[in-house]
């Protein structure tokens, strides 16, 4: 009688019950998933595990001192992982899990020093999605998933993107279809004695004022300044103390989320001008606009992304990955409005600008 065959690594897989509770095998064998959540696909393993979560940086190519987030079943799960849990980190999980909000707490003495970087936190969060929620609770633990891509490049929000991105080096992967949102969480510190907002997301600082009951600290925004979110992200803390002090988090370098095609961000007044000087010198040049019409210039490799926050943050991963494709010179990208609603796409696309052009994989 034949043996029945291997199945292949990199595969992917649809997300019935028997895919999900396989892929849950997988993790406890300390093998790599790729798992589909609202925000990005993450990069799975047992969080812990220590010998598996060493595998997510060799996958990606990530240095080993960049801590992990760890994704949970459900709120009930936080002490295992978090010691001394602020009322108002407890609050923020009752308002926002599941959800795009990750929570940054001093780690229990389980937590793997693999998983935090050797740091004495943890970000800790519930996803909403049912595909990652149900492996959640049939694995019943923590589950440590970066962005599954290569560090430092664009973030994957389908399958297939996970599967061009790693290969086998995934034993498979769960297919969600497209993320709902498109960007990656927002990350607020308490392990401090003021919450912090280390990095923006489709949850803003108003809506964590709100649960709260006071306005969050803001990375990259002057102490005392009041002002709003628009222009908050992107750079280092105008408080150099505070800068310091705070945790290293995912996504927190000035070099992240990139293409390899150099990428500039332009005035809207000046989108068709700077794109059409580009090619008068003899570059392939791909533009993405937002509020300018495509003027129909056949050197131009033109898409135009919704003028809405939330359609364009959905597709902008993938939209970058589709231009990086073309083998063009530049992408140029209208830039961005200073308003709250879009500094946490605003923060991805400075990140990606820094980063762009480079050959290696590790930025």
């Amino acid at each position: 009688m034949s043996a029945t065959p291997a199945k292949p690594r990199g595969r992917i897989a649809p997300p019935t019950l028997v895919a999900i509770r396989e892929a849950a095998d997988l993790l406890r064998a300390g093998d790599l998933v790729g798992m589909p959540t609202e925000t990005v696909y993450g990069l799975a393993a047992d969080a812990l595990d220590p010998e598996a979560v060493k595998k997510i940086f060799a996958a990606k190519g990530r240095p080993a001192d960049h801590p992990l987030i760890v994704h949970l079943p459900s709120a009930e799960h936080l002490p295992r992982w978090a010691e001394r849990i602020p009322k108002d980190a407890l609050a923020l999980a009752r308002a926002f899990w599941p959800g795009p909000l990750t929570l940054i707490l001093k780690r229990s003495a389980e937590v793997p020093d693999e998983v935090t970087g050797g740091q004495d936190t943890v970000g800790l969060r519930v996803p909403a999605h049912s595909i990652a929620l149900a492996l959640l609770q049939v694995f019943d633990s923590g589950i440590a998933a970066p962005s599954a891509n290569r560090f430092g490049r664009i973030s994957p929000t389908t399958a297939a993107h996970v599967q061009e991105e790693l290969g086998n080096k995934v034993a498979m992967v769960l297919d969600g279809g497209p993320c709902e949102l498109g960007i990656e969480s927002t990350i607020v510190d308490f392990s401090r004695d003021t919450p912090e907002v280390l990095r923006p997301g489709a949850i803003g600082v108003d809506d964590i004022a709100r649960v709260i009951g006071r306005r969050p600290r803001v990375r990259g925004e002057a102490a005392g300044s009041g002002e709003g979110e628009g222009r908050a992200f992107g750079g280092e803390a105008a408080n150099g103390a505070a800068a310091s002090e705070a945790p290293r988090v995912s996504g927190a370098l000035a070099a992240h989320y990139a293409p390899r095609t150099p990428l500039r961000m332009v005035p809207a007044a000046q989108l068709v001008e700077e794109a059409a000087t580009l090619a008068g010198e003899g570059s392939r040049v791909a533009v993405l606009g937002r509020t300018i019409a495509d003027p129909h210039d056949a050197r131009l490799i033109w898409r135009t992304a919704s003028a809405e926050p939330a359609g364009f943050a959905h597709a902008l991963y993938a939209t970058l990955r589709e231009l990086d494709a073309l083998g063009a010179d530049f992408i140029v990208v209208e830039a961005l409005p200073a308003a709250a609603e879009w500094s946490a796409i605003a923060d991805r696309l400075g990140r990606a600008a820094v980063g762009s052009g480079a050959e290696q994989d590790e930025t």
